[in-house]
């Protein structure tokens, strides 16, 4: 396998004598994320057009210098129409707390969410933070100001 490998510190936050819940892991050899799994009581149901945060079960220590990002999984997104309201989100490197999967119900049935259920995709990325120099003009470029749908 080639690229970078970081450690990252999982932490389960609810045990249940023979019903742990899934800690994340990547389910190919190249998959760049790790599915994440529901932690839930019973089943949770998403109406079309609602969002829920679905709990994970597990707090994260990712190291100084990385992040955490929290996408959706596209084979929900196609199949069920089910993404997430913040993508990606992050998770940041002094964050403790549960990961929680913000997700949103853009199809047009209900979707039962539970135990165990692979809900989304973390990746772990590098992040660099900039230094914000104020200036009272910027160099021009070819777009320029051209924004949303300015090549057509």
């Amino acid at each position: 396998m080639s690229g970078e490998r970081v450690k990252v510190r999982v932490k389960r936050l609810r045990e249940k004598p023979g019903e742990q819940v899934f800690l994340p892991r990547y389910m190919t050899e190249h998959s760049a994320g790790m599915d994440l799994f529901a932690d839930v009581e019973g089943e949770i149901v998403l109406k079309p057009g609602e969002r829920k945060l679905i709990p994970t079960g597990i707090a994260l220590a990712i190291p100084p210098g990385y992040e955490g990002q929290v996408r959706p999984r596209s084979g929900l997104a196609l199949r069920e129409g089910i993404s997430l309201v913040n993508t990606p989100g992050t998770i940041d490197a002094d964050y403790r707390g549960e990961v929680g999967v913000l997700l949103i119900n853009l199809g047009q049935h209900p979707f039962r969410v539970r135990r165990g259920d692979r809900i989304a995709q973390l990746v772990v990325a590098p992040v660099c933070r900039a230094d914000l120099e104020l200036t009272g003009e910027l160099e021009t470029t070819f777009r320029n100001e051209g924004g949303f749908g300015h090549t057509g």
